[in-house]
């Protein structure tokens, strides 16, 4: 079960926004397609919440779940960066190379995850010179 724990939630980010990018079609393209609407009492003005901005929320969400995991200090933290590094590695190969993931939206997502990568080291770094005790 701690080994479930230990994969990057990002890793799932990215399944479902490869999945709703492949689906869509030229003429039907879902990113795009209004997922929720709601109106705004004191301005009146209606927001409008797309597949791209959702993507963006749940990947913000993401994130302070990934910075949080990585407060631990056992072998299921270094385990966690390992693979938040691999999920990075493949945001960053298809936003390069494949032509559906050239979006705005696909970058904010690379860069999250980017963030989680280092945040993720850099919490774990500060954590492990805290815990260090020298006996004379």
């Amino acid at each position: 079960m701690r080994t479930l724990l230990s994969i990057p939630l990002n890793m799932l980010l990215l399944f479902f926004y490869n999945l709703i990018i492949f689906l869509s079609s030229p003429e039907n393209y879902i990113p795009d397609s209004v997922v929720a609407s709601f109106s705004i009492p004191s301005s009146g003005a209606t927001l409008t919440i797309t597949w791209n901005i959702l993507f963006v929320l749940i990947g913000i969400a993401i994130l302070y779940i990934e910075i949080l995991k990585s407060t631990r200090a056992t072998f299921q933290a270094l385990l966690d960066h390992v693979l938040s590094l691999c999920v990075f590695v493949v945001f960053l190969v298809e936003l390069l190379i494949v032509r559906e993931m050239g979006s705005a939206t696909f970058l904010i997502l690379t860069l999250l995850s980017l963030v989680d990568v280092i945040a993720g080291f850099t919490v774990s770094l500060s954590t492990a010179r805290r815990d260090i005790t020298i006996e004379g």
